[in-house]
């Protein structure tokens, strides 16, 4: 079976764990969820957004940018260009 480890994301403000926000190590890369959704993918080098739910609230692109280390502006930027793929990670 694959290594994996789960750790909820850090509130670098408070220093506390953020409830429902989820980093997820595998082999293959590292995940962000948040709540039950797969928002975003980190994987050789690329980085895939879930297309129904990368952007779906506030909070959730907070913890997305916060995952990325960049802002909602570069974010859609890099997905015009196709830096950051589009794609269904929730299937």
């Amino acid at each position: 079976m694959e290594n994996i480890k789960v750790e909820n994301m850090f509130n670098p403000d408070n220093g506390r764990d953020i409830p429902n926000q989820f980093r997820i190590y595998t082999g293959n890369g590292v995940l962000f969820q948040s709540y039950k959704t797969i928002i975003a993918k980190k994987q050789n080098g690329k980085v895939y957004l879930d297309s129904n739910a990368w952007d779906y609230s506030k909070t959730t692109s907070k913890w997305r940018n916060i995952f990325l280390n960049t802002d909602t502006k570069t974010t859609k930027q890099r997905i015009a260009s196709g830096e950051y793929i589009l794609t269904d990670l929730n299937s």
